[in-house]
């Protein structure tokens, strides 16, 4: 376990400015990266990534923000649980990092399943959630839900018990090199130093079920967020997305949970939009949140 810390570390240590730290949280420990000065924001990653995803959009943002970037429960060096993945818990763990680190109030962006945590974080907790940024996601509650979903092949797969675990164990770098490069419309930013760091993090010990248990709770989660609906947030809210993955749904799919939505498409760009373009990604988080 120490040299995982010491990996860990290693990553830390090339963004100046920046501490890890384990935050004790809603019965179990949350690893949180911070940085930086100013309003607060939270990062939430997707899959197969950790907190590394936003390691490039972090310094940017660092310049104007007090910039949080958390490992989910079941990821990278947050502790993983046998249960509690419904996104509503996992938004409860996001919320219970900030306030523990002295932040009542602040933004929260969620890319992938990260967005799919922070949408219930602001729905949930309406007072402290001051701006919510969705990147490049579906969102369970969203009426083209199911006919997304039934689209992607790995929605499904993840949702076996057990099954996944199986087949991926010991294979980690290839299912997660091979499951990204598809997700990439600019390969020359497909970098693969950053793949082994998600691959060794998904090795980790329940790591893989971790990130698997993710996916199975997203019936509960679709029919979490239909009530969200019926409540529609008043706060500001910015979608983005690839122009050649989610970019032109993201603004429509939010307008269903919220009344003041702008966004659009990321030019030359799929899934992994801070991976991708991570000097848009900071640009656009940056002007959403001075402009309110």
């Amino acid at each position: 376990m120490n040299v995982n810390i010491d990996w860990n570390a290693i990553m830390i240590a090339t963004l100046k400015g920046f501490i890890q730290q384990l935050v004790p949280v809603n019965g179990i420990k949350i690893n949180a990266v911070t940085g930086g000065s100013g309003p607060p924001i939270l990062l939430l990653h997707g899959w197969p990534e950790t907190w590394w995803e936003w390691h490039h959009v972090m310094p940017l943002l660092a310049e104007h923000f007090s910039v949080v970037a958390m490992d989910l429960r079941g990821a990278g060096f947050s502790d993983c649980p046998l249960d509690g993945y419904d996104k509503a818990m996992m938004a409860r763990d996001a919320h219970e990092v900030m306030v523990a680190l002295g932040h009542e109030r602040y933004a929260v962006c969620g890319h992938d399943i990260g967005g799919m945590v922070a949408l219930p974080q602001a729905a949930i907790y309406r007072q402290a959630v001051s701006h919510l940024a969705v990147l490049d996601v579906p969102l369970p509650g969203w009426t083209g839900w199911e006919a997304t979903t039934a689209r992607l092949w790995h929605f499904s797969f993840h949702m076996n018990r057990d099954l996944p675990e199986r087949l991926i164990h010991g294979r980690e770098y290839d299912y997660v090199s091979t499951f990204m490069a598809e997700r990439f419309y600019d390969h020359s930013t497909f970098n693969p130093a950053d793949i082994e760091i998600y691959a060794k993090a998904m090795a980790l010990p329940g790591r893989t079920r971790g990130g698997m248990e993710w996916y199975r709770t997203l019936a509960a989660d679709h029919a979490a967020a239909l009530e969200y609906k019926k409540q529609p947030l008043k706060i500001p809210v910015l979608g983005l997305g690839g122009d050649q993955r989610f970019g032109a749904h993201m603004v429509p799919m939010l307008e269903e949970f919220a009344i003041n939505v702008r966004g659009g498409s990321i030019a030359r760009c799929s899934h992994y939009v801070a991976d991708e373009r991570p000097d848009e990604v900071a640009a656009a988080l940056i002007d959403f949140l001075k402009a309110d």
